[in-house]
């Protein structure tokens, strides 16, 4: 069910093509503007690194942007082109989006490894110094709590060094890893032919012959598509009293109206001409949803590294915790946020 504001803008007599071309040659300037850029400063500065990290995250979104248009609305474009350079991109973006993925990662384990086990309780003895007149086996049972969280509290702390230190040289191999591959795609025939693709893209873009229909016609029934499938997904995703919080099983779904709700935040941009506003906070939730899941999934992983200390395998397990609570906490946000008339509901 729509939003009561949400209401059609395109003139009745623009053409489909009229619309369309404009926003796909817009985004195609925008890749080749950040493809210059981050060939500008790709030197191994921190200023040349950080221009060219900016550059890379701009490229990726003219990428996501043009794939998602030339899948959404294939139908008032030549459909050969326009399923070959979608299917492209998507490799591009994908490719180009790892390494920071991996930093991204690492960064949010190592501080959040740095917040559990920054906070210091008071130590078991000065819990059990004002008790002494009580009777010795209750001040024995109002301690033994407290000495137990001590001791898991020095086990996290002992453990969170060396569980940031493995998390860091796992995700720092990763990294290299998807940065040399990044570069060879980069330098690729592969990569070349795209950009190629792209630069034509901006000065001519290939139309069907139905793209001379009214825009309303032509592009309105993709773009409602486009959202109808979002809200089924969303109608569909499990409630928060079925899911267990930490079966990553049920992940997915969530993935997939992170990828739905992209692609009607296309859409809605080139038939309306502007961004919805109301769907930037959702967006962000589902964000932060797939960066926990994802951040959460790397310490089980490094968790079931051989032979590691058992007290590096118990803050990771805290870790994983504490990501998973994260992913449930992303979640509740997404349903308060949730702009559409036709809510999701916790229940």
């Amino acid at each position: 069910m729509r939003r009561p504001d949400h209401q059609t803008t395109t003139r009745t007599d623009v053409s489909a093509g009229a619309v369309l071309g404009p926003y796909l040659q817009e985004q195609a300037a925008d890749f080749l503007r950040s493809l210059r850029l981050r060939r500008e400063n790709s030197a191994p500065t921190d200023a040349g690194s950080l221009a060219a990290e900016e550059a890379a995250g701009a490229l990726r979104r003219s990428a996501r942007r043009i794939s998602g248009t030339l899948h959404t609305f294939r139908s008032a474009l030549e459909p050969g082109w326009a399923e070959q350079l979608r299917t492209e991109l998507a490799w591009l973006s994908g490719t180009l989006a790892r390494e920071h993925a991996y930093a991204t990662r690492l960064t949010r384990l190592l501080d959040a490894l740095h917040a559990l086990s920054g906070t210091s309780l008071p130590a078991a003895r000065a819990q059990a110094a004002g008790t002494a007149s009580r009777d010795t086996d209750t001040t024995q049972r109002e301690v033994a709590p407290q000495v137990a969280h001590a001791k898991e509290r020095a086990a996290l702390d002992v453990g969170a060094a060396r569980a940031g230190a493995l998390l860091e040289r796992q995700l720092t191999l990763a990294r290299t890893r998807a940065h040399s591959t990044a570069l060879q795609a980069l330098g690729s025939s592969r990569f070349h032919a795209v950009a190629d693709a792209v630069a034509l893209l901006a000065s001519e873009v290939p139309l069907s012959a139905a793209a001379t229909a009214p825009a309303v016609e032509m592009l309105h029934g993709p773009a409602d598509r486009a959202e109808q499938r979002l809200l089924g997904a969303v109608a569909a995703l499990p409630s928060d009293e079925a899911v267990e919080p930490y079966n990553e099983a049920y992940d997915a779904p969530w993935h997939q109206t992170r990828l739905l709700l992209r692609l009607h935040r296309y859409a809605h941009e080139v038939v309306r001409g502007a961004p919805d506003p109301v769907l930037a906070a959702p967006g962000h939730a589902l964000d932060l949803h797939r960066d926990a899941a994802e951040a959460a999934s790397a310490a089980a992983s490094a968790a079931r590294t051989p032979r590691i200390a058992p007290a590096t395998a118990y803050a990771l397990g805290v870790l994983h915790a504490d990501q998973r609570h994260e992913v449930e906490a992303a979640r509740g946000v997404f349903r308060e946020t949730w702009p559409y008339a036709a809510a999701v509901t916790a229940s």
